[in-house]
């Protein structure tokens, strides 16, 4: 990341529960974006878990918490109701926004290489500049990392 953060890309996407969010239209108040691989994957359950769990804390803050993967937003609304999750899910199908912040990455597996999500988190401060990027995440104490960076700003 340069000295000058990033505007973060002005996109907008439809979400679990029927309706649509525009990145731009959130300015004024913080937004975390965590970009995940796959509904209902350990990983991925425990990383929304754990945004789950603090956004009253994100909320208190002002800031608006998203996860986002290549999910259907049928996908999110299993996946929200089976874990009772209250971060918004969006989703990313077309895999647009995915290339835009630069999360879509070639990966491999067990020998295999393959096209998916680099699990990764932005934050966004009221302005709509990228303030912090987290890239490669460990799931483990992320979202209380997030926290923190967004209490300092």
């Amino acid at each position: 990341m340069t000295d000058t953060p990033d505007l973060a890309p002005d996109v907008t996407l439809p979400r679990d529960g029927g309706n649509e969010v525009c990145l731009a239209a959130l300015r004024g108040a913080p937004v975390v974006l965590f970009f995940y691989p796959r509904d209902d994957t350990s990983g991925c359950t425990r990383e929304a878990v754990a945004f789950s769990h603090l956004k009253p804390e994100f909320d208190a803050l002002g800031a608006q918490v998203f996860g986002l993967s290549k999910d259907s937003v049928a996908s999110h609304e299993k996946f929200r109701d089976k874990h009772a999750l209250t971060v918004p899910l969006l989703s990313d199908e077309a895999g647009d926004v995915c290339e835009r912040f630069g999360v879509w990455k070639e990966k491999s597996m067990y020998g295999k290489t393959f096209w998916g999500i680099e699990r990764s988190t932005f934050l966004i401060d009221a302005e709509g500049r990228i303030v912090r990027a987290w890239r490669k995440v460990k799931v483990p104490g992320h979202a209380e990392e997030v926290l923190e960076a967004l209490r300092a700003l």
